[in-house]
Protein backbone atom coordinates (compact mmCIF):
# COMPACT_ATOMS: atom_id res chain seq x y z
CA UNK A 1 0.00 0.00 0.00
CA UNK A 2 2.88 2.70 0.86
CA UNK A 3 4.81 1.66 -2.41
CA UNK A 4 1.55 2.20 -4.31
CA UNK A 5 1.27 5.79 -2.64
CA UNK A 6 4.57 6.98 -3.14
CA UNK A 7 4.20 5.98 -7.24
CA UNK A 8 0.65 7.78 -7.04
CA UNK A 9 2.02 11.08 -5.62
CA UNK A 10 5.14 12.88 -6.94
CA UNK A 11 7.59 14.47 -4.87
CA UNK A 12 10.01 16.65 -6.15
CA UNK A 13 12.57 18.87 -4.69
CA UNK A 14 13.22 22.78 -6.06
CA UNK A 15 15.36 25.21 -5.31
CA UNK A 16 13.68 28.76 -6.01
CA UNK A 17 15.04 32.42 -4.97
CA UNK A 18 12.62 33.89 -2.20
CA UNK A 19 12.97 36.60 -0.03
CA UNK A 20 16.71 36.87 -1.24
CA UNK A 21 17.95 33.86 -0.21
CA UNK A 22 18.00 30.57 -2.25
CA UNK A 23 15.07 28.13 -0.49
CA UNK A 24 14.72 24.26 -0.60
CA UNK A 25 11.60 23.49 -1.50
CA UNK A 26 9.55 19.88 -1.73
CA UNK A 27 6.55 19.44 -3.33
CA UNK A 28 4.22 16.76 -3.48
CA UNK A 29 1.62 16.15 -6.17
CA UNK A 30 1.46 16.02 -10.10
CA UNK A 31 1.95 20.45 -10.27
CA UNK A 32 4.63 22.62 -10.77
CA UNK A 33 3.71 26.05 -11.59
CA UNK A 34 0.15 27.34 -10.19
CA UNK A 35 -0.06 30.35 -11.70
CA UNK A 36 0.57 28.96 -15.62
CA UNK A 37 -1.31 25.60 -14.97
CA UNK A 38 -4.93 26.11 -15.67
CA UNK A 39 -5.80 22.77 -17.25
CA UNK A 40 -8.34 20.23 -15.14
CA UNK A 41 -5.26 19.14 -13.02
CA UNK A 42 -4.49 22.03 -11.30
CA UNK A 43 -4.98 21.79 -7.50
CA UNK A 44 -8.16 23.72 -6.12
CA UNK A 45 -6.36 23.53 -2.31
CA UNK A 46 -2.48 24.03 -1.69
CA UNK A 47 -1.48 22.27 1.93
CA UNK A 48 1.61 24.57 2.81
CA UNK A 49 3.59 22.72 5.56
CA UNK A 50 5.59 24.86 7.92
CA UNK A 51 8.20 23.10 10.11
CA UNK A 52 9.28 23.09 13.06
CA UNK A 53 13.14 24.22 12.50
CA UNK A 54 14.99 25.84 9.91
CA UNK A 55 17.33 24.87 7.00
CA UNK A 56 19.53 26.91 5.24
CA UNK A 57 21.88 25.62 2.21
CA UNK A 58 24.92 26.89 2.75
CA UNK A 59 27.02 29.76 3.03
CA UNK A 60 26.10 31.56 0.11
CA UNK A 61 23.20 33.77 0.16
CA UNK A 62 22.00 35.56 -3.27
CA UNK A 63 20.19 38.99 -2.97
CA UNK A 64 17.53 40.16 -5.37
CA UNK A 65 16.79 44.34 -3.94
CA UNK A 66 12.98 43.83 -5.22
CA UNK A 67 12.56 40.63 -2.84
CA UNK A 68 15.17 41.25 0.19
CA UNK A 69 13.86 40.88 3.42
CA UNK A 70 15.62 42.21 6.97
CA UNK A 71 17.33 39.63 8.83
CA UNK A 72 15.56 36.74 7.62
CA UNK A 73 17.21 34.26 9.39
CA UNK A 74 15.27 35.69 12.55
CA UNK A 75 12.05 35.25 14.09
CA UNK A 76 10.20 38.41 11.92
CA UNK A 77 12.62 37.75 8.88
CA UNK A 78 11.51 33.97 8.71
CA UNK A 79 7.52 34.81 9.28
CA UNK A 80 7.77 37.07 6.43
CA UNK A 81 10.06 34.42 4.43
CA UNK A 82 7.13 32.38 4.50
CA UNK A 83 4.72 35.13 3.37
CA UNK A 84 7.10 35.88 0.46
CA UNK A 85 6.74 32.32 -0.86
CA UNK A 86 2.73 32.45 -0.90
CA UNK A 87 2.77 36.34 -2.74
CA UNK A 88 4.84 34.56 -5.25
CA UNK A 89 4.27 31.16 -6.15
CA UNK A 90 0.35 30.53 -5.26
CA UNK A 91 -2.68 32.37 -7.08
CA UNK A 92 -4.49 34.87 -4.59
CA UNK A 93 -7.53 32.52 -5.20
CA UNK A 94 -5.87 29.64 -4.00
CA UNK A 95 -7.51 28.07 -1.36
CA UNK A 96 -4.76 27.07 1.63
CA UNK A 97 -4.83 24.04 4.09
CA UNK A 98 -2.10 25.82 7.06
CA UNK A 99 0.02 22.99 8.56
CA UNK A 100 2.73 24.31 11.13
CA UNK A 101 4.97 22.09 13.99
CA UNK A 102 6.48 23.80 17.12
CA UNK A 103 7.52 27.22 16.10
CA UNK A 104 5.82 26.29 12.97
CA UNK A 105 2.70 26.89 14.98
CA UNK A 106 3.57 30.52 15.73
CA UNK A 107 4.91 31.54 12.25
CA UNK A 108 1.46 30.39 11.12
CA UNK A 109 -1.42 32.02 13.32
CA UNK A 110 1.57 35.56 12.77
CA UNK A 111 0.21 34.92 8.76
CA UNK A 112 -2.72 34.70 9.68
CA UNK A 113 -2.54 37.89 11.74
CA UNK A 114 -0.29 39.87 9.10
CA UNK A 115 -2.38 38.40 6.07
CA UNK A 116 -6.03 37.78 7.34
CA UNK A 117 -7.61 37.70 3.22
CA UNK A 118 -5.12 34.47 3.14
CA UNK A 119 -8.08 32.00 1.83
CA UNK A 120 -7.28 29.61 4.84
CA UNK A 121 -10.16 26.92 5.08
CA UNK A 122 -8.02 24.98 7.79
CA UNK A 123 -4.70 25.20 10.14
CA UNK A 124 -3.43 23.01 12.00
CA UNK A 125 -0.72 23.69 14.94
CA UNK A 126 1.08 20.55 16.21
CA UNK A 127 2.60 20.63 19.47
CA UNK A 128 2.52 24.15 19.03
CA UNK A 129 4.97 26.67 20.62
CA UNK A 130 3.17 29.12 20.57
CA UNK A 131 4.00 30.99 24.35
CA UNK A 132 6.42 30.86 27.42
CA UNK A 133 9.47 28.81 25.16
CA UNK A 134 11.93 29.89 27.72
CA UNK A 135 9.54 28.76 30.63
CA UNK A 136 9.26 25.17 29.04
CA UNK A 137 11.44 22.22 30.42
CA UNK A 138 13.22 22.09 27.41
CA UNK A 139 13.59 26.06 27.48
CA UNK A 140 15.04 26.31 30.64
CA UNK A 141 17.79 24.24 29.37
CA UNK A 142 17.58 25.86 25.81
CA UNK A 143 17.20 29.34 26.99
CA UNK A 144 21.31 30.21 28.45
CA UNK A 145 23.02 27.67 25.40
CA UNK A 146 20.95 30.10 22.85
CA UNK A 147 20.93 33.65 24.46
CA UNK A 148 23.86 33.23 26.40
CA UNK A 149 26.53 30.69 25.24
CA UNK A 150 25.64 31.02 21.49
CA UNK A 151 28.95 31.58 20.23
CA UNK A 152 30.46 29.68 22.24
CA UNK A 153 28.52 26.85 20.10
CA UNK A 154 29.40 28.72 16.47
CA UNK A 155 33.05 28.36 17.34
CA UNK A 156 33.07 24.73 18.68
CA UNK A 157 30.46 24.05 15.81
CA UNK A 158 32.92 25.37 12.76
CA UNK A 159 36.07 24.05 14.81
CA UNK A 160 34.46 20.23 14.44
CA UNK A 161 33.29 21.00 11.16
CA UNK A 162 34.13 23.02 8.87
CA UNK A 163 37.29 20.53 8.36
CA UNK A 164 35.62 17.54 8.62
CA UNK A 165 35.05 16.27 5.00
CA UNK A 166 32.05 15.79 2.85
CA UNK A 167 31.72 11.91 2.69
CA UNK A 168 32.40 11.63 6.67
CA UNK A 169 29.19 14.07 6.95
CA UNK A 170 27.12 12.27 4.80
CA UNK A 171 28.56 8.94 6.62
CA UNK A 172 27.20 10.09 10.01
CA UNK A 173 23.94 11.65 8.88
CA UNK A 174 23.34 8.22 7.19
CA UNK A 175 23.78 6.31 10.40
CA UNK A 176 21.78 8.44 12.14
CA UNK A 177 19.06 8.15 10.03
CA UNK A 178 19.50 4.44 9.82
CA UNK A 179 19.17 4.08 13.50
CA UNK A 180 16.08 6.26 13.45
CA UNK A 181 14.71 3.74 10.65
CA UNK A 182 14.61 6.82 8.48
CA UNK A 183 14.01 7.24 4.83
CA UNK A 184 16.45 9.71 3.12
CA UNK A 185 14.70 10.76 -0.34
CA UNK A 186 16.78 13.95 -0.41
CA UNK A 187 20.34 14.88 0.83
CA UNK A 188 20.23 16.73 4.43
CA UNK A 189 24.33 17.18 4.15
CA UNK A 190 23.37 20.99 4.84
CA UNK A 191 22.41 19.76 8.38
CA UNK A 192 25.90 19.85 9.65
CA UNK A 193 27.37 23.09 7.80
CA UNK A 194 28.64 25.24 10.52
CA UNK A 195 26.69 28.07 8.87
CA UNK A 196 22.98 26.16 8.95
CA UNK A 197 24.18 25.02 12.56
CA UNK A 198 24.66 29.15 13.41
CA UNK A 199 21.37 30.27 11.85
CA UNK A 200 19.64 27.59 14.07
CA UNK A 201 21.17 28.80 17.04
CA UNK A 202 19.94 32.27 16.12
CA UNK A 203 16.50 31.68 15.91
CA UNK A 204 16.16 29.48 18.61
CA UNK A 205 17.38 32.19 20.64
CA UNK A 206 15.13 34.72 19.15
CA UNK A 207 12.16 31.91 19.97
CA UNK A 208 13.80 32.06 23.14
CA UNK A 209 13.62 35.24 23.95
CA UNK A 210 10.37 36.77 21.96
CA UNK A 211 7.51 33.84 22.23
CA UNK A 212 6.41 34.33 25.54
CA UNK A 213 2.77 35.57 25.57
CA UNK A 214 0.24 34.12 23.76
CA UNK A 215 -1.61 36.17 20.86
CA UNK A 216 -4.68 35.86 22.35
CA UNK A 217 -6.51 38.15 20.40
CA UNK A 218 -5.42 36.75 16.51
CA UNK A 219 -6.72 33.20 17.84
CA UNK A 220 -9.88 34.45 19.32
CA UNK A 221 -10.05 36.00 15.36
CA UNK A 222 -9.38 32.74 13.38
CA UNK A 223 -10.31 30.52 16.15
CA UNK A 224 -12.96 28.75 13.71
CA UNK A 225 -10.42 27.32 11.10
CA UNK A 226 -7.49 26.49 14.30
CA UNK A 227 -7.05 23.12 15.44
CA UNK A 228 -4.09 22.83 18.38
CA UNK A 229 -2.73 19.49 19.23
CA UNK A 230 -1.03 19.55 22.17
CA UNK A 231 1.34 16.42 23.56
CA UNK A 232 0.83 14.85 26.80
CA UNK A 233 5.00 14.39 27.16
CA UNK A 234 5.59 17.64 25.01
CA UNK A 235 8.97 19.44 26.98
CA UNK A 236 8.38 22.17 24.50
CA UNK A 237 4.24 22.65 25.34
CA UNK A 238 3.79 21.22 28.74
CA UNK A 239 0.20 19.91 29.68
CA UNK A 240 -0.39 22.86 31.79
CA UNK A 241 -0.48 24.86 28.04
CA UNK A 242 -3.34 22.81 26.69
CA UNK A 243 -5.22 23.23 29.98
CA UNK A 244 -5.02 26.57 30.34
CA UNK A 245 -6.04 27.60 26.34
CA UNK A 246 -8.80 25.13 26.84
CA UNK A 247 -9.81 26.99 29.77
CA UNK A 248 -9.97 30.36 27.88
CA UNK A 249 -11.27 29.06 24.75
CA UNK A 250 -13.74 25.99 25.32
CA UNK A 251 -15.46 26.33 22.30
CA UNK A 252 -12.37 25.60 19.85
CA UNK A 253 -10.59 22.35 18.19
CA UNK A 254 -8.18 21.92 20.75
CA UNK A 255 -6.94 18.37 21.78
CA UNK A 256 -4.57 16.36 23.58
CA UNK A 257 -2.82 13.99 22.31
CA UNK A 258 -3.70 10.45 23.61
CA UNK A 259 -1.43 8.56 21.92
CA UNK A 260 1.56 9.67 23.78
CA UNK A 261 2.73 10.75 20.30
CA UNK A 262 6.18 12.93 21.39
CA UNK A 263 7.05 16.48 20.03
CA UNK A 264 9.44 15.12 17.19
CA UNK A 265 6.91 12.67 16.15
CA UNK A 266 8.19 12.67 12.66
CA UNK A 267 10.78 9.95 13.46
CA UNK A 268 8.15 7.37 14.26
CA UNK A 269 5.02 8.69 14.55
CA UNK A 270 4.41 10.60 11.21
CA UNK A 271 1.64 8.45 10.13
CA UNK A 272 -0.60 8.39 12.86
CA UNK A 273 -0.30 12.41 12.80
CA UNK A 274 -1.19 12.30 8.96
CA UNK A 275 -4.07 10.53 9.92
CA UNK A 276 -5.14 12.64 12.15
CA UNK A 277 -5.43 15.70 10.03
CA UNK A 278 -6.73 13.64 6.78
CA UNK A 279 -9.66 12.45 8.92
CA UNK A 280 -10.18 16.41 10.38
CA UNK A 281 -10.02 17.75 7.06
CA UNK A 282 -13.08 15.26 5.70
CA UNK A 283 -15.41 17.68 6.65
CA UNK A 284 -13.51 21.14 4.98
CA UNK A 285 -13.19 19.15 1.84
CA UNK A 286 -16.35 17.84 1.37
CA UNK A 287 -17.67 21.83 0.94
CA UNK A 288 -15.51 22.53 -1.48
Amino acid sequence: MDSELKEEIPVHEEFILCGGVETQVLKCGPWTDLFNDQSVKRPKLLIFIIPGEYKSLDEETFYSNAQEIKDIYGLNGQIEHKLAFLRTHVPKDMKLVLIGHSIGSYFTLQMLKRVPELLVIRAFLLFPTIERMSESPNGRIATPLLCWFRYVLYVTGYLLLKPCPEKIKSLLIRRCLQLMNLENEFSPLNVLEPFCLANAAYLGGQEMMEVVKRDDETIKEHLCKLTFYYGTIDPWCPKEYYEDIKKDFPEGDIRLCEKNIPHAFITHFNQEVANMIADSLKDDLSKM
